[in-house]
């Protein structure tokens, strides 16, 4: 078994979860079995009873364990089922050895960190490493450990020195140790700076640790005299240093890796050159260069109580991520607080109430993720019942279903006091209540939790045709409240479908609208099994229905992990493709060239929004993604201009060179140098149907409105830069 310790230093935060899941995935493109560990030096038992707001989400594996995120990145890159004891915290290995004492099981020996904490925890790791996680027999050849912290913290220090130990346990050629540090850049000098880095290796180093390689964050590549610096102060060889620096999307990090070599670095260490093949990433790339290349937007309204930290619902952006890129389009989360949308906050925060509906109505689609507690609920309910009124795509997940059936009880049954035993314990009217086998008394893993099975009621519905028209499921749960069942019947009766419930028909776990384009609440998490390769069904359903391409998706489900064998761009749908030639100023609606006009169509002002309309500042008014601008921060950006360099680059023109070269010379002519017969952009005059723009000709069907580049955007409006 081979081992490999990824630390962190200098600060938190540099991405070690990410860097040790790219690690496993270098790795298993090099033909290895590899599974995962993460150390966490709190003294929780594990993170269930955690805030989201201190910690992130708390991830539910298979089995029911409630443990930290980064264990979900681990599942989401290499593919694979973990278990609860792949979270190691000091609260489990001093719960172990105190129980163990209780029991007598060290004979009346003094109970020590050194050697009885160290020793369990390098027999917990040992036993752990040694068992499959990729579905297969036998033991995995790699077992990648994160250290959670950075070096020097208090609390991690019994774990530095069990591993110190562990290294010479397992012996030379078996253990690897990354150390993960930060290379920061002074805006005032604009040099790389070392320091922080040879400090933190300094410490590592001091506590019994040697880094066998440096994988340095850093905003920009290393520099070759930083890397000989650092190779210099912190005894790492040159090969073995590198460079992390900002990519545009997480799934460059493994190409990175594999770019600078890090794998054989990590193969000299382990004695593993010759051994393993070249890594196979070929899928992994398309799949990352692909989701750089989307640019239609799909834009979802994340109704929610944590929107103050994205990680507290890290997996379901993830979830939504893997639908987006499936649907070939570019997703864009809009953070809505629930309780802003309440009525008490039109009252006590007026300009975060009308800011917080102004997402929600400019949406493609609504998503209400889990939750705990009464904050916000109201908020979910009004997002549930603007949804189901208006015919927008909705998805609820957990508590986000239980709000969707409290709505559709208060405002189709006229429940007016419809409501949840968890938010109002007296109510009459509990269409949600706690479940029997539930504690009331004890928080920590009291709850229904871990991979439960599902059922489909009804074979016709949106919900089974995603999963492929299986006749069950499994997917993970995390609850202790549920719809009450004496009042299903009743529901059913006022049109909602009970589409999926557990083996006993009693447990409500799946709810649709049959006729809503497409309203689906779960209990369970589908996002917690979603991955990049495969994303849930259930978020593509509803990344689809917000894009117009659910019928697709819902007559043949399997596209939905198909990977193009090339970079396309191509458009999903038909183009609506506009002229603008021998039109005035006067006529040209959406965004006047320098046109301070008088009868100036949506407001426009020089280029500038003057009701803050189509393009509004900050999203705040009617809809932001019109006419190019994005969240409203380019004002300026009309009809297609490349990047929005200048806002006075009306309609298409190629890098806006020249505004005046647009209109009369047909949307995007090069340089203006073509007269009106060179109509619609056509390069050179060689190809006579490069119509609207298009750039080389590449794809003559790729409708090029308003000058867009290589086809990228369907309408020539809408950038997402």
């Amino acid at each position: 078994m081979k081992y490999v310790l990824v630390t962190g230093g200098v600060v938190s935060g540099l991405g070690k979860g990410v860097t040790a899941s790219s690690i496993g995935v270098l790795l298993k493109a090099c033909g290895l079995r590899v599974t995962s560990i993460k150390i966490d030096p709190y003294l929780n038992t594990d993170a269930g009873t955690m805030s989201p707001f201190e910690h992130g989400e708390v991830f539910v594996l298979d089995d029911g364990g409630e443990v930290d995120l980064d264990l979900g990145n681990y599942e989401r890159f290499l593919d694979i089922k973990l278990t609860r004891d792949n979270n190691i915290t000091t609260g489990k290995i001093y719960q172990f050895v105190i129980d163990k004492e209780r029991r007598g099981d060290y004979l009346g020996k003094t109970v020590q960190v050194v050697p009885h904490i160290t020793d369990a925890i390098q027999d917990w790791i040992e036993r752990v490493a040694k068992t499959a996680v990729d579905g297969l027999e036998g033991p995995p050849d790699v077992c990648v450990i994160e250290l959670g912290g950075t070096i020097g913290d208090i609390e991690s220090m019994p774990f530095i020195e069990a591993l110190g130990q562990f290294s010479y346990r397992v012996g030379p050629g078996n253990f690897c140790l990354i150390h993960v540090s930060l290379v920061p850049v002074l805006n005032v000098v604009g040099e790389q700076k070392t320091k922080p880095t040879q400090h933190s290796v300094r410490g590592l180093r001091g506590l019994g640790l040697t880094p066998d390689i440096l994988a340095c964050r850093s905003t920009t590549r290393l520099e070759e005299n930083v890397k000989a610096k650092l190779s210099q102060f912190c005894h790492v060889p040159g090969e073995n240093i590198i460079t992390l620096f900002d990519v545009p999307n997480i799934w460059h990090i493994p190409l990175l890796l594999r770019d600078q070599k890090a794998h054989e670095a990590i193969f000299r260490v382990l004695n593993l050159s010759g051994v393993a093949r070249e890594p196979v990433l070929d899928e992994w790339t398309r799949r990352a260069e692909l989701c750089d290349t989307l640019h239609e937007p799909v834009r979802i309204a994340m109704v929610g109580k944590y929107t103050g930290l994205s990680d507290s619902y890290l997996s379901v952006l993830k979830a939504l991520l893997h639908a987006s890129v499936a649907c070939r389009r570019k997703l864009s989360v809009d953070w809505v607080p629930a309780s802003d949308l309440e009525d008490a906050a039109e009252e006590e925060n007026p300009e975060n109430y009308r800011a917080a509906w102004s997402m929600l109505k400019c949406a493609d689609g609504v998503l209400v993720p889990g939750g705990f507690g009464d904050r916000g609920v109201q908020g979910k309910i009004l997002a549930a019942k603007y949804a189901r009124e208006n015919k927008v795509p909705y998805l609820g997940i957990c508590l986000g279903m239980q709000t969707a059936v409290l709505e559709f009880a208060r405002s189709v049954l006229g429940f007016q006091d419809a409501n949840s035993t968890e938010f109002d314990p007296e109510t009459k009217s509990p269409f949600v209540i706690f479940m029997p086998e539930g504690s009331k008394t004890h928080m920590g893993g009291t709850m229904r939790l871990g991979s439960r099975r599902t059922y489909f009621q009804v074979k016709d519905c949106k919900s089974a045709k995603l999963y492929g028209n299986s006749s069950f499921i499994d997917e993970r749960h995390r609850h202790r409240y549920e719809v009450n069942p004496d009042k299903v019947a009743l529901l059913e009766s006022a049109g909602m479908s009970f589409t999926g419930k557990d083996e006993s028909g009693q447990r409500m776990e799946i709810i649709e609208l049959p006729d809503h384009p497409f309203f689906i609440g779960a209990q369970f998490h589908p996002e917690f099994k979603s991955r990049p390769g495969s994303p849930s069904a259930l978020f593509v359903g509803l990344i689809a229905a917000a894009t117009g391409q659910l019928d697709a998706f819902l007559e043949n489900p399997s596209i939905m992990h198909d990977v193009p064998k090339r970079e396309s761009t191509k458009c999903n749908h038909d183009v609506s493709v506009k002229s603008y030639l021998s039109k005035s100023t006067n006529e040209i609606a959406n965004g006047h060239t320098n046109g301070s006009l008088e009868d100036s169509i949506y407001g426009f002002d020089n280029g500038i929004h003057k009701e803050h309309a189509n393009g509004s500042l900050n999203g705040m008014q009617k809809g932001h993604t019109t006419n190019g601008s994005l969240n409203g921060i380019h004002t300026g950006h009309t009809n297609g201009s490349l990047i929005g360099i200048h806002k006075e680059h009306a309609n298409g023109s190629l890098s806006g060179i020249h505004s005046e070269y647009c209109n009369g010379y047909g949307n995007g002519s090069i340089n203006g140098i073509y007269q009106k017969e060179y109509s619609n952009g056509s390069l050179n005059g060689v190809y006579k149907d490069h119509s609207n723009g298009s750039l080389k000709g590449i794809y003559s069907d790729h409708m090029h409105s308003n000058g867009s580049l290589n086809g990228i955007y369907s309408n020539g409006n809408g950038f997402h830069y």
